[in-house]
């Protein structure tokens, strides 16, 4: 990339490539993204004003750009590289990944782009001239990287660097996250006797599996792809059920979609309680920062978007007494939790039979 003269760079995070991203973030200008289209618009931005863009994201977040890439990138013809973390083709442990590594291919073609695809650390060396070329041409151009290529490397996984904080963290001098206490696994504890005989949708990745090893039920909808939908599939339940609903939700995740919290206030389902566990990182990808450990209040942002029942809460004692309250919703409980996760197993249910069992539930609801 250095060789190329590539100066921006815009990442999501990856657990297969997070050293990768550690390591090029402090060589190039890097901006960490919270949903994959908005680095397309940066990206776009960024080469008008004469940079040489690129981003790092994973396979599944391909989808996500598609229609920016065409309707702004390709019809721009601005120069842009996509390294693709291609999950789904390796030693894949979820099966949600699956489904987008597979086609990725396919996907491109059909789109009338290009890509090269690099299968073991060997095929590197490729890279260079390629994409020396994606810049002289103004096309854009996929590096479809297999997890295999990884495996042989001795880079160290470097932890999380901070965030700079924003002038009006600055200006803040007690920060939400000083108050912060309990990791994300104590608050799903103490969260657990409210959780029983309702319709629980949970984050993708470690939450789901922390859930799983606290609280198992058949009402819960364990997420295992698709970042950022876990309120939205929420919204969905609750307006088609009389049953409660709680969605527990992350910093990260509400990040990629914030537009939903507008949905909810708008529709205001009495039943729906949104529990968004903010630990100020990306716990599941290698624990990477969020911006809301340096810039952003979640329930400020509930309460912009509508939502007008809030609260904060940093202990077990203020999550029961919050959980506890009978007021109608939609409410959201802006949980401020320290980082870190609980080592848990992968949980031994199969998605289908997730599913079935949460349709059962709502049955003739």
């Amino acid at each position: 990339m250095e060789s190329a003269e590539v100066d921006f760079l815009c990442t999501l995070p990856c657990d297969r490539i997070k050293a990768l991203i550690d390591l090029v973030g402090r060589r190039i200008r890097s901006v960490p993204l919270t949903r994959e289209e908005e680095g397309v618009g940066i990206c776009a931005g960024a080469a008008l004003a004469g940079r040489r863009t690129a981003m790092m994201v994973q396979s599944s977040g391909v989808g996500n750009m598609i229609n920016a890439l065409m309707s702004l990138t390709d019809f721009y013809e601005l120069p842009l590289a996509v390294f693709v973390s291609r999950r789904g083709v390796h030693a894949e442990g979820i099966a949600a990944q699956v489904p987008m590594g597979r086609v990725m291919p396919a996907l491109i073609e059909s789109l009338g782009l290009s890509y090269t695809q690099i299968d073991d650390a060997a095929e590197l060396d490729s890279i260079g001239d390629t994409l020396r070329g994606v810049y002289s041409s103004g096309k854009i151009h996929f590096f479809l990287m297999s997890p295999a290529i990884w495996e042989c490397s001795s880079a160290g996984y470097a932890p999380p660097r901070d965030l700079e904080p924003c002038d009006a963290a600055r200006l803040n001098p007690v920060s939400p996250r000083t108050r912060a206490m309990l990791r994300r696994y104590e608050f799903l504890k103490a969260a657990a006797p409210f959780l029983k005989d309702k319709a629980v949708v949970c984050n993708l990745g470690i939450p789901s599996k922390e859930l799983y090893q606290i609280h198992h039920q058949s009402s819960n909808f364990y997420m295992l792809g698709s970042m950022g939908m876990v309120t939205p599939i929420g919204l969905g339940i609750a307006l088609n059920t009389k049953k409660d609903v709680v969605v527990v939700d992350g910093d990260g995740s509400i990040l990629m979609n914030p537009g939903t919290l507008a949905t909810v206030a708008s529709e205001a389902p009495k039943n729906l309680t949104i529990l968004a566990i903010d630990n100020g990182s990306y716990s599941s990808t290698g624990g990477q920062p969020t911006y809301t450990s340096a810039c952003v209040d979640l329930e400020a942002v509930a309460k912009g978007f509508g939502i007008a029942n809030t609260c904060k809460v940093a202990s077990a004692e203020e999550m029961a007494a919050a959980l506890s309250d009978k007021q109608d919703g939609p409410r959201l409980i802006h949980a401020l939790a320290v980082p870190g996760s609980e080592k848990v197993p992968n949980i031994p249910i199969e998605h289908l039979d997730v599913k079935a069992g949460v349709m059962e539930f709502l049955k003739g609801t």
